[in-house]
């Protein structure tokens, strides 16, 4: 992509976030576990959302017309991301002003949430990416999504509750760890502007920074067993890195173009 894009990163990162958050809440919810501070979580949950979206309109050439990305629903992903996203923002708002979403408002919202995530994993898995035109982006926003949610959902989940959150936090911190040391290694062996991906993510300080806080923040949970109330502004900070790195070191298609091989 050759480019920090910061509004994306902000926008997918803060999105993922609160859509973790609510996955939580239902996690807790199948667990027989009590809401805790029901109305505060979702709160925040709306207050990421609607800060991941006031970032993403500085993405725009005219925000104001942003309205127009919902043009192209039955073609493409983008406009289905920002559908989707709307939805979530407004149920978040609706469980917020509600005490804490519950029953069909919490299951809509894990779906809407769900449906964003997915809709950005294929939004920015284009064909002119070749190392990301699959089903990596996907898999590496459910990962940020599990362990930010996590993470901040143990600020207002009961006692009951942190143990299990910190065993989904530590396991998507290792999947995460596994997945992003693995992807740029395999892409060595692709064609030459794959390779040339893996070489940028590799030589990336933004990369390896966000490999060293999960590993930071996964080695706070092995000693604790708990979830430092700390620990997810880290892992949040983390995941900025790491996705500041999806955006700027995933090499184009059109960076090679009329150079032969």
């Amino acid at each position: 992509m050759q480019s920090m894009e910061l509004p994306l990163v902000l926008f997918t990162v803060l999105s993922q976030a609160a859509v973790g958050m609510v996955l939580m809440s239902a996690v807790r919810g199948f667990a027989g576990h009590g809401a805790g501070e029901a109305r505060n979580e979702w709160l925040l949950v709306a207050g990421l959302m609607a800060l991941g979206l006031a970032a993403s309109l500085f993405h725009l050439g005219h925000p104001l017309e942003a309205y127009r990305a919902l043009a192209h629903l039955e073609t493409a992903w983008l406009s289905r991301e920002v559908l989707a996203a709307g939805a979530f923002m407004a149920l978040a708002v609706a469980g917020a002003a509600t005490g804490g979403g519950r029953g069909a408002l919490l299951w809509g919202a894990v779906a809407a949430g769900l449906a964003t995530v997915l809709a950005s994993g294929l939004t920015y898995a284009p064909p002119a990416l070749p190392a990301v035109n699959n089903a990596l982006p996907t898999v590496f926003f459910l990962i940020s999504a599990v362990v930010l949610g996590a993470g901040f959902a143990s600020w207002f989940a009961g006692a009951g509750s942190q143990a299990l959150l910190a065993r989904v936090c530590t396991s998507a911190l290792v999947t995460g760890l596994v997945v992003r040391l693995a992807a740029p290694c395999v892409w060595l062996s692709g064609g030459e502007v794959m390779r040339q991906t893996g070489l940028a993510w590799l030589g990336s300080p933004l990369y390896w920074a966000g490999i060293a806080v999960m590993a930071a923040c996964l080695g706070a949970l092995w000693k604790s067993r708990t979830i430092p109330s700390w620990l997810p502004i880290l892992a949040l900070l983390g995941e900025l890195a790491g996705r500041a790195a999806f955006f700027a070191d995933t090499v184009h298609t059109a960076l090679n173009m009329g150079n032969p091989y």
